[in-house]
């Protein structure tokens, strides 16, 4: 397939990533593995219809919200291509988060439905006896909150609320007809949240076209998703990054998607790699260093290291995967890692390394279907000239997976989006031939005596020395001048020390300008995460903030 790709006007993803599966034959064939438990194809696509047929049962409408907050478990796929088929909308939430955030997801997606485990809808039920919580949720399907095969659903425990319902119970409805309803490609098929690194996270409102084109153009041909391909992820689900390559991407081809439910560690990834024997791994940089020592620990012990002989290629994003990290892995594993970015506003990866093209410490080409440019910073709009090769500025990016916009922030909306165009706020350069190197965020940037630097450089920098696990770098204000400060998580068989830090710091003034070295360095047991698997230099700079008090 060439060109663009184009979608009929009555288009449903339903269709596209599962129904069709089906007609082309892939019935019988294993979709889904959680532990010892396998789903078809079929299995998949009767759960789905039976969940539609839940919702309508339920009486949730075309473009009413239905706000997914489970763990991997394998009622999130039939909850997702049950709601597509509905024609209704995909929201999704970390089952993680305090309640609070629950309570602000139900509040600002209005969703009519939910699905989530036991232990949330507990806490939920008492929430909603309060006349102070104000919300539109009709109905809760309650999974359970350890599913260990497919009798776990039967077992559930459902508040007495008529509202709460056990989706296994939910799932004995009467499906009826198997008629998904004819969606307009563009009608809203899912919200995509940003990470909220500043503020509450919005949501980008995606219709049913988003996936679909960036599913053709990047995951089957720029990193090339095969039928045989069995996938594993390190992000959850809830992330759209992992929605797209452990549950969209392989069911577009027929593969099969592996899922554990536990908390991503070195020990249940490499329990799942073990187990599936996956081809595809969704990864992301924090998680690589951990896994490569973690194999280092195991063979210093005389134990046999992880076994990455099945897999084809891993994917990293989310954040930026330091050039010495890349060496590290290639130094030890055949199995290419294709480093990438996309964004919740164009729902998935516009620009990667690929087959037979890696540029360590770049962040590949544009992936064909997009466009890319570069602008000042103070541009105003797309058509503004270019910067030149090797010039920073900020990334601007095209494509038909381009968010409608967000949901209740026309005006942050209206900063961000013009008309087919995105303003990223990410910070990159390109050179000559075409590769992309990302220099941070644009509101990032710290101004230290006069000179900016980007902390991305310093941290990449850092993270070339054997002592560091990872690193981040923030400004901290003292006497009202900007500073900097490097938290630094070291590597097994290293001590945090004050001639540690000094040689850190006389590590960067060796190799970048001399200005750019951190002012301060911190060791750190575990750096901060947001609920994307991200650094969380908000709560880095809380933290400092506090400390300073």
């Amino acid at each position: 397939m060439s060109g663009r790709p184009t979608f009929p006007e009555t288009f449903n993803l339903a269709d596209y990533f599962l129904f069709d599966r089906l007609r082309e034959g892939f019935g019988s064939k294993a979709a889904i593995r959680f532990g010892s438990h396998a789903y078809t194809y079929d299995d998949v696509a009767d759960r789905s219809k039976r969940f539609e047929a839940a919702l309508r049962h339920a009486d949730v409408r075309r473009g009413e919200r239905v706000l997914i907050v489970l763990h991997d478990v394998p009622p999130f796929a039939w909850a997702i291509f049950g709601t597509f088929a509905r024609g209704a909308v995909v929201a999704m939430g970390n089952p993680e988060v305090p309640f609070e955030q629950l309570r602000y997801l139900l509040t600002y997606t209005r969703a009519t439905a939910l699905v989530t485990n036991e232990r949330i809808a507990s806490e939920l039920e008492g929430a909603m006896k309060a006349t102070s919580f104000a919300h539109e949720l009709r109905h809760v399907f309650v999974v359970p909150e350890s599913e260990t095969g497919s009798d776990a659903e039967r077992t559930v425990r459902v508040p007495s609320d008529p509202r709460f319902v056990a989706l296994s119970t939910a799932l004995g409805v009467q499906v009826g007809s198997n008629h998904v309803p004819e969606v307009h490609r563009d009608e809203p098929a899912m919200w995509l949240f940003t990470s909220g690194s500043t503020g509450e996270p919005k949501a980008n409102i995606h219709s049913h076209r988003d996936f679909a084109f960036n599913t053709e153009v990047y995951a089957k041909r720029t990193v090339g998703y095969r039928e045989s391909d069995v996938t594993v992820s390190v992000p959850r689900l809830f992330f759209g990054y992992a929605t797209g390559t452990n549950l969209f991407f392989p069911f577009a081809v027929g593969g099969t998607t592996c899922l554990f439910s536990e908390r991503p560690t070195p020990e249940s990834v490499a329990s799942a790699i073990e187990r599936y024997k996956p081809t595809v791994v969704t990864n992301v940089p924090t998680m690589i260093g951990k896994l490569l020592d973690h194999d280092e620990a195991l063979r210093t012990r005389g134990e046999a290291g992880l076994d990455f002989s099945t897999v084809r290629f891993s994917l990293s994003a989310g954040e930026a995967l330091p050039h010495a990290l890349l060496d590290r892995w290639n130094e030890r594993y055949a199995s290419d890692v294709y480093d990438g970015i996309g964004s919740a506003e164009m729902f998935h990866i516009y620009a990667s390394n690929r087959p037979g093209d890696i540029l360590p410490g770049s962040l590949g080409k544009v992936v064909d279907g997009y466009e890319l440019r570069v602008l000042p910073e103070d541009a105003d709009g797309p058509g503004a000239t270019p910067c030149g090769s090797g010039e920073i500025g900020v990334l601007w990016v095209r494509g038909d997976s381009v968010s409608h916009g967000y949901w209740l922030d026309r005006d942050r909306s209206f900063k961000t989006f013009h008309g087919h165009w995105c303003k990223t706020g990410d910070l990159f350069h390109v050179d000559e031939e075409g590769y992309l190197y990302f220099a941070g965020r644009a509101d990032d940037l710290l101004k230290v005596g006069g000179q900016w630097v980007a902390p991305t450089e310093v941290e990449n920098c850092l993270h070339a020395h054997p002592a560091v696990a990872c690193a981040a770098m923030i400004g901290v204000e003292q006497e009202g001048l900007t500073k900097t400060k490097a938290f630094v998580v070291l590597r097994s068989g290293f001590a945090p020390s004050e001639s540690l830090a000094s040689e850190l710091q006389e590590h960067v003034r060796a190799r970048l300008s001399k200005y750019k070295y951190p002012r301060m360095v911190e060791f750190l047991d575990e750096m901060p995460k947001n609920d994307r698997g991200k650094v969380d230099k908000k709560a880095l700079r809380v933290r400092e903030t506090q400390e300073g008090m």
